[in-house]
Formats: C-alpha cells, sequence, structure tokens
C-alpha cells in the first residue's frame, strides 16, 4: 500500500515538473516574442530572455 501511494507521488512530482517545463517553453517561443514586440524590446534582450526561459523549462524537466 505505501508503495503504490509512493509511486503517485512521484508520478505527481513527474508531471508537475513537465507541466512547469513545458508552460515555459511555451512562454520562450510564443508569450515573450509576443510580449517583447509589444514593448519595443531590442532583438538581443529577447533572445537572452528565451535563453533564460529555455535553460529553467531544462531544469524544471531535468528536476535540477
Amino acid at each position: 500500500m505505501n508503495e503504490k501511494i509512493s509511486n503517485t507521488e512521484a508520478e505527481n512530482e513527474v508531471s508537475g515538473s513537465l507541466l512547469l517545463g513545458t508552460g515555459l517553453a511555451v512562454a520562450s517561443m510564443i508569450l515573450l516574442p509576443a510580449l517583447a514586440m509589444r514593448l519595443g524590446l531590442g532583438a538581443s534582450l529577447t533572445g537572452a530572455l528565451r535563453i533564460a526561459l529555455m535553460k529553467a523549462s531544462s531544469k524544471a524537466v531535468s528536476g535540477a
């Protein structure tokens, strides 16, 4: 019984990290460029922000 509970908790943790990683990836690919265009940010700043969000996404999925 305890093994089943711990497996469910582990699956929830994995699902949560995948959801967070996917959300950050979507934000970096779609939302950030649209927001940057609206605010008039430069391409280099937008690129740096996208890189930072993709690194955060990678860390969230890998569990680091």
